[in-house]
């Protein structure tokens, strides 16, 4: 199922995996509000769409390899962070979208999630076997992420016909 590492011992990247879905897992059900689990499934289908595409193109290209991963006989992309992490991550975004808010603070809130999950990108390429950058560079993923989580939410608002004030209320109860 995985592939990479001794099977007799969890190899660091093994450990890895586990800790983030399990991080994640424990995220969705504490920060996806009962009365938004409809809404937070959309948002997850349509990002799991996105991520899971770019992954297998940019797997199947070569341009990132992923050593350790689950299913590897089945792709060669990562299923824990194309199928799983990466969308569970922009139900947050989503969700907690400063919409009543200055451009500025919302440019800003694009900023943050997707530096900090570049960032933590960029540590495991540096230090572990989870992640492998052949022809591709920090930028790209910033990139792709800013454009895959505006294409969600842009999505979400046409999927439920939302205006501003119902957004931000609806989330408050």
């Amino acid at each position: 199922m995985l592939q990479g590492g001794n099977t007799s011992t969890m190899s660091k990247e093994v450990i890895i995996l586990i800790v983030a879905w399990f991080i994640t897992i424990n995220m969705l059900v504490l920060l996806v509000p009962k009365n938004k689990i409809r809404e937070a499934q959309v948002i997850f289908l349509f990002k799991q769409l996105l991520s899971w595409l770019l992954g297998l193109i940019v797997a199947q290209y070569k341009l990132i390899e992923y050593p350790v991963r689950l299913f590897s006989y089945a792709n060669k992309a990562s299923f824990t962070f194309e199928f799983f992490i990466f969308p569970a991550l922009c139900v947050v975004f989503v969700l907690y979208y400063p919409e009543r808010k200055s451009h500025t603070r919302q440019f800003m809130y694009y900023l943050y999630f997707c530096t900090a999950i570049t960032t933590l990108e960029i540590f495991l390429e540096k230090y572990t076997n989870v992640i492998g950058y052949i022809h591709w560079a920090w930028y790209l993923t910033w990139i792709t992420l800013f454009l895959t989580f505006y294409a969600s939410r842009k999505y979400y608002v046409w999927f439920f016909r939302l205006k501003p004030k119902e957004k931000v209320a609806d989330l408050e109860k």
